[in-house]
């Protein structure tokens, strides 16, 4: 009798293929979305059309258009990167799925950094929508100051996703779904991302200098209308994001 030799013990992916296997698959997840590609998409691209089409409000000095759209591109990773991943992580969580990827060798920061990248995927299609449709309507963005944008663009991601997760983590998903949209609509309108802060009441842009919302836009705003980097615009968006990804990786549940 004989017998069969033994199988070789099945070792874990390397780190960099499991992150870019969660990714992959959080992309098609989120592109399938229907709801979620409405905030990330549709909605940034109506607040466009209606920025160009209007005199209100008011987005201070300089061609309206072309203070409009970096706006409207923060508008667009802060509905990808924190509204859309909030959500569907919060009820990925109430649905036991991130309850088996932590049983995975995937762990939180492989997750965190799949998360990131999948929104960085979704964001390259958003932006190049908002950007052709800018350009449409007449936006002359500064050239030299794009790898600024870009910078902000990566830091502002990580810094909201950092945030969707501390939420999506430690709340239960209905709470999630109610806060995300309802945060989204405050950053909208009092955090100084299609209205630049320098244009907000007194008292409230003082309070919208300290967040990560006024961080991003104003700094787009300075990389695509003036060329310049914003470093203590992108100073809070760095302290939002260390923050935030402290939290998430202290507090974060992968079970309800």
């Amino acid at each position: 009798m004989t017998t069969a030799p033994p199988r070789p013990a099945t070792r874990a992916a390397a780190p960099r293929r499991r992150v870019l296997a969660q990714a992959g698959f959080e992309t098609s997840t989120l592109l399938r979305n229907g709801e979620q590609l409405l905030v990330s998409l549709v909605l940034p691209a109506l607040v466009l059309v209606g920025l160009h089409a209007t005199g209100s409000p008011s987005l201070g000095p300089g061609r309206r258009i072309d203070v409009a759209v970096p706006g409207v591109i923060a508008l667009c990773v802060i509905s990808a990167s924190f509204t859309s991943q909030a959500i569907s992580t919060g009820f990925d969580r109430r649905y036991a799925v991130l309850r088996y990827l932590g049983t995975t060798p995937l762990g939180r920061g492989g997750l965190i950094a799949a998360k990131v990248l999948a929104t960085l995927a979704i964001e390259i299609i958003q932006i190049a929508v908002i950007a052709v449709i800018g350009v449409a309507l007449g936006w002359q963005p500064d050239l030299g100051g794009i790898p600024y944008a870009v910078l902000f663009v990566i830091v502002g991601t990580w810094a909201f996703v950092a945030l969707a997760l501390l939420l999506a983590g430690t709340l239960r998903s209905e709470a999630v779904l109610a806060l995300a949209n309802l945060i989204w609509v405050l950053l909208l309108v009092g955090g100084g991302v299609i209205v630049p802060r320098t244009e907000l009441p007194d008292g409230l842009a003082s309070v919208a200098a300290l967040l990560p919302s006024a961080g991003l836009a104003d700094g787009l705003r300075s990389a695509l209308v003036d060329g310049t980097l914003n470093l203590p615009a992108l100073g809070v968006v760095v302290v939002w994001g260390v923050l935030a990804s402290a939290l998430a990786a202290r507090f974060f549940r992968f079970d309800d």
